[in-house]
């Protein structure tokens, strides 16, 4: 796990993000990014506050910012790019909706933190 994951993750568990599940795919030919941090909230105000308290966590302790943020209009999914790691960041039902996980089911994935 890299810093800049770990980092991720800490911030997200900070603000009780729920079940957060890194996913690797730093061997995946012609993959966007070399892993994606997923988490959810059960609330538009809480993703807000956990994609904040990323972008927090990470500029004050490894002085990096997102290329990108996306969904912060609505909150109910925000995405941070961050280059060689991607956030997602769901209201519950629609990480369920989406389900992430099961796309990329064949890399390997790690939890982190308590998991809900």
């Amino acid at each position: 796990m890299t810093e800049l994951v770990k980092t991720i993750a800490e911030a997200i568990d900070d603000k009780k993000g729920k079940n957060i599940v890194i996913l690797d795919l730093s061997d995946v030919d012609g993959a966007i990014t070399s892993a994606f941090v997923i988490c959810n909230a059960d609330s538009t105000t809480q993703v807000s506050a956990i994609a904040d308290g990323v972008a927090e966590k990470v500029r004050e302790e490894l002085g990096e910012k997102p290329w990108r943020i996306e969904g912060t209009t609505n909150s109910v999914w925000v995405a941070m790019d961050y280059v060689d790691v991607v956030v997602h960041i769901f209201q519950t039902e629609l990480r369920e909706f989406y389900n992430i996980e099961e796309l990329w089911a064949d890399v390997p994935s790690q939890h982190f933190g308590t998991q809900d």
